[in-house]
C-alpha cells in the first residue's frame, strides 16, 4: 500500500486545508488532548464548529450523497481527521452519531427515518448517543435488562445505561432494549431510536478522573417511544447492534492507530527533558519513548490495511478488534512512556507553568482498553472468528433469558 498522497488525494488535502485556514476564525481550537466533551468548551461552541464545518462540505465525508453526506472515500474522511488535528480543531461534537448511530440508522433504518434524522446529525443540530451499557451487562451486551413492552402503537421502556459518552448534552440516541425475555438473550433485543428530552427520561453525568463529565448514567421511568422509531424489527436488535459495534471498534481503533496529537506532544517533552534526566532514568525514558513511537506507527499502518478492506467496499468485521485491541496497547505505551519522561509532573493537576495538556492525556488513554469492548473479550472474539477457535461452553446462549436471570 502506498502510504503517500496521490495526485487527486493531495488535491483534496490542499482543498480542505485552505478550507480549514479560511474559516478559521469560525472554528474552536484547543490544545492537544482536548476532546469534544472536555469541561472547557462549550456545547454551543463545539455544535457551531461542526456546523461551518458541514457548510463546508467537511462532515460525513463517506456518507451517501441522498442521506446529506458527500459520497466520498473513506481516505478523504482520513485526510479531514488529519488536517482538522493539525488545525487543532476538537474532535466533532457528533463524533458517536457520525461514526456509530448514523451508520446504524443508514443501514437498519426507514426513509421516514432517514429524512428525518441524518441531515440534521451532519449539522449537529442533534447530536446522538449509544445507549447500550448497563451496571449489569458492560462486557456481556446481551444480558442487559432495560425492557420495552408493547403497549398499543408505543412501547413502554424502563430501566438504566451508564457510562453513555455524550448523553448529558444529546438530543437523540440509539437505545438496546429487551422486548422479549423468553428467548433466548441475543434473540430478544430491539433497536429504537429515543428522543433524551423525553418524559421519564434522567441523564446523570459522571465525573471522570481527567476532570471532565463526558460519561452518563441515564434511567428510564415508563418512557413511551413509537414504533415508528423502532429500527429493525423485533427481535432483530443484536443484529442492528453489531453494526454499532463493528463501526465503534473501527472508530476507537481509529483512534488509537492515530496517536499523531499525543505522541508529537510525547515527542516535544521528550526533546525538552531527557537532556535533563540522569544517564540511567534517560535511558529508561528514551526506550519508553522509543517504544510508543513504533506501536504508535506499527498501529496506524494497522489500521491502513483494515482502512483498505472498507474502503474497496468490506464491511467493518472481527478484524476491527484487532485494530482496536492494538491501538489501545500503543495508547498504553504512550500513556507509561509519558509517566517515566515527565516523572511527577506526569500526575500533577498542571505543571508549573500551568500546562495541563499531558496530564489529561495520559489520564484518558489507558481508559481506551474499556472503550467499545475490553481487551479480554476483544482476544475471545479474535480467538473464535479470526482463529477459528472452540468458543467457551455457554449454556445462557440458548436459555430463555427470564429463566436464567439473576
Amino acid at each position: 500500500m502506498d502510504f503517500d498522497d496521490t495526485p487527486d488525494e493531495a488535491a483534496f488535502r490542499a482543498r480542505v486545508r485552505k478550507t480549514l485556514e479560511e474559516r478559521a476564525d469560525e472554528l474552536l481550537h484547543v490544545g492537544a488532548g482536548e476532546e469534544a466533551v472536555d469541561a472547557r468548551t462549550s456545547e454551543a461552541e463545539l455544535r457551531r464548529t461542526q456546523r461551518v464545518l458541514a457548510e463546508a462540505g467537511l462532515v460525513g465525508i463517506p456518507w451517501p450523497r441522498e442521506y446529506g453526506g458527500q459520497g466520498g472515500t473513506l481516505v478523504q474522511q482520513a485526510i479531514v481527521q488529519q488536517e482538522l488535528a493539525r488545525a487543532r480543531v476538537p474532535a466533532l461534537i457528533n463524533h458517536i452519531g457520525l461514526g456509530m448511530c448514523g451508520p446504524t440508522v443508514i443501514a437498519h433504518g426507514s426513509d421516514d427515518q432517514r429524512s428525518r434524522y441524518l441531515a440534521r446529525l451532519l449539522r449537529a443540530d442533534d447530536v446522538w448517543c449509544q445507549l447500550f451499557s448497563e451496571p449489569a451487562s458492560g462486557s456481556d451486551l446481551a444480558a442487559l435488562r432495560t425492557t420495552a413492552v408493547r403497549d398499543g402503537d408505543d412501547w413502554v421502556v424502563n430501566g438504566q445505561k451508564v457510562w453513555t459518552t455524550l448523553a448529558h448534552v444529546a438530543d437523540h440516541g440509539i437505545l438496546l432494549t429487551r422486548t422479549d425475555p423468553e428467548k433466548p438473550k441475543h434473540a430478544g433485543l430491539t433497536m429504537f431510536v429515543v428522543d433524551l428530552h423525553a418524559p421519564g427520561v434522567t441523564v446523570r453525568p459522571l465525573r471522570q478522573m481527567v476532570g471532565s463529565a463526558g460519561f452518563n448514567e441515564v434511567f428510564f421511568d415508563d418512557v413511551r417511544i413509537s414504533d415508528s422509531e423502532r429500527l429493525g424489527e423485533p427481535g432483530e436488535g443484536w443484529r442492528v447492534a453489531l453494526t454499532t459495534l463493528m463501526n465503534e471498534r473501527v472508530a476507537i481503533g481509529g483512534a488509537g492507530s492515530d496517536l499523531g496529537v499525543p505522541v508529537e506532544t510525547l515527542v516535544a517533552h521528550a526533546r525538552q527533558r531527557l537532556p535533563q534526566l540522569d544517564p540511567e532514568r534517560q535511558v529508561l525514558a528514551r526506550q519508553a519513548v522509543g517504544r510508543a513511537v513504533v506501536a504508535s506507527l506499527a498501529t496506524r499502518y494497522t489500521g491502513y490495511r483494515r482502512f483498505t478492506v472498507l474502503s474497496q467496499g468490506g464491511l467493518p468485521g472481527p478484524e476491527a478488534s484487532a485494530g482496536k485491541l492494538a491501538g489501545t496497547a500503543a495508547a498504553k505505551l504512550v500513556a507509561d512512556a509519558g509517566v517515566r519522561l515527565l516523572g511527577d509532573d506526569a500526575v500533577y493537576a498542571a505543571t508549573a507553568d500551568g500546562d495541563d495538556t499531558w496530564q489529561r492525556t495520559q489520564g484518558y488513554l489507558p481508559g481506551l482498553a474499556i472503550a467499545g469492548g475490553t481487551d479480554q473479550v476483544l482476544r475471545n472474539i479474535l480467538g473464535e472468528r479470526v482463529l477459528g477457535l472452540p468458543p467457551e461452553p455457554r449454556s445462557d446462549k440458548t436459555a430463555p433469558f427470564a429463566g436464567g436471570r439473576r
